[in-house]
């Protein structure tokens, strides 16, 4: 045995006698250093609560930072869960006890609570917040933002984000480009799926959210295409706050509503105004309608037949038809609705023609 070899074992049997014992007599386990993500094993849980509607003027700053959100998610290999804000609620002892692991906010003037801190600037209009006693968690964000913010890919997110998407400005500034909206990629993928100009498809989800994932109705619609809960689960969609699943189950939905305006016997501009009657009033109350207006002896087939009979569906005797299964439709929203994504639509062809 060589002097080396005898030294590598006196030291090793040094270390065992220096070990703590355990009660009982057993040596204690030794852990491996903690080489994990800063938020462990689980799901990253976030709440984004900018106070953005569908009109804000600070740009898309919940899409902005959904996406950043994601980003990080992935350089920590973990999975993320972002939710939208309810209403009024306040979350920030949840994210100070640890029930949440991250908040978004509009970006203060100041915040008084010793037990949140803020952590680096990662974009305008928007700041995220973690509880005081996650400095493993608030050094990682930092670390990361500190790399990412400035980066050619930060710069394109935020100018994906926090630029003029209103179609009518637009136009009224002449202006010519490839760019409609953030999700681009998405709606053309989307589009493709059910033979649809792209732009059309951009211009209903304008239409429906004005391009913000924050939108929702009093009804319980939510997210860029306006998803009800009852919908979204028809179509196996889980989280509609998530764009792409969003979209899915919007275009899923029109879809299905145009195959009653099968192409045989509509135009195809017709069959997309119906269908978008359809997704606006639902397509039970427009199959009436249709009804109405063949019973009028008008062709069913054009919109501007229905909306000739839209005044005699508002009356209270047409509740009465044992046919018409909806009762009464006053309409005049659906009538407005497709003529707002027409001319959405035109002024996106302007924009981007093709």
């Amino acid at each position: 045995m060589t002097e080396k070899t005898k030294s590598r074992i006196l030291r090793g049997a040094l270390t065992l006698l220096l070990l703590p014992i355990a009660p009982g007599g057993r040596t204690p386990f030794i852990e491996k250093s903690d080489s994990s993500s800063a938020f462990g094993d689980g799901t990253i849980r976030c709440i984004i609560d900018t106070g953005e509607g569908m009109y804000s003027s600070d740009g898309l700053s919940a899409g902005f930072s959904y996406e950043m959100l994601k980003l990080f998610a992935g350089t920590q290999k973990r999975d993320i869960s972002i939710k939208r804000a309810e209403d009024g609620a306040d979350y920030m002892d949840s994210l100070a006890i640890g029930a949440i692991d991250i908040l978004v906010l509009q970006t203060p003037d100041s915040l008084s609570r010793p037990d949140i801190r803020k952590v680096r600037e990662i974009g305008r209009h928007c700041s995220w917040y973690i509880s005081h006693e996650r400095t493993k968690e608030f050094k990682a964000i930092n670390i990361w933002a500190s790399s990412f913010t400035g980066s050619k890919e930060h710069k394109a997110l935020e100018s994906r984000f926090y630029s003029l998407y209103d179609p009518f400005k637009r136009v009224e500034r002449g202006h010519r480009s490839k760019v409609l909206s953030p999700y681009d990629a998405l709606i053309r993928k989307h589009a493709s799926t059910i033979g649809w100009d792209w732009r059309m498809l951009a211009a209903i989800i304008y239409q429906e959210s004005r391009f913000s994932i924050m939108a929702h109705s009093s009804r319980g619609a939510s997210g860029l295409m306006q998803i009800l809960p009852a919908t979204a689960s028809y179509y196996g969609i889980t989280d509609t706050f998530d764009p792409e699943q969003n979209i899915t189950a919007g275009t899923r939905h029109l879809a299905r509503l145009q195959k009653a305006f099968p192409e045989d016997e509509f135009s195809l501009e017709e069959r997309i105004k119906f269908t978008l009657a359809a997704y606006n009033a639902g397509e039970g109350r427009i199959a009436d309608c249709r009804y109405v207006a063949a019973s009028r002896e008008l062709d069913s087939t054009v919109w501007d037949n229905i909306v000739q009979i839209i005044p005699e569906m508002r009356t209270y005797s047409i509740k009465y038809n044992d046919t018409i299964r909806e009762g009464r439709f006053r309409g005049g929203e659906t009538i407005n609705y497709i003529r707002r994504i027409n001319d959405i639509y035109e002024a996106f062809c302007e924009i981007c023609p093709e």
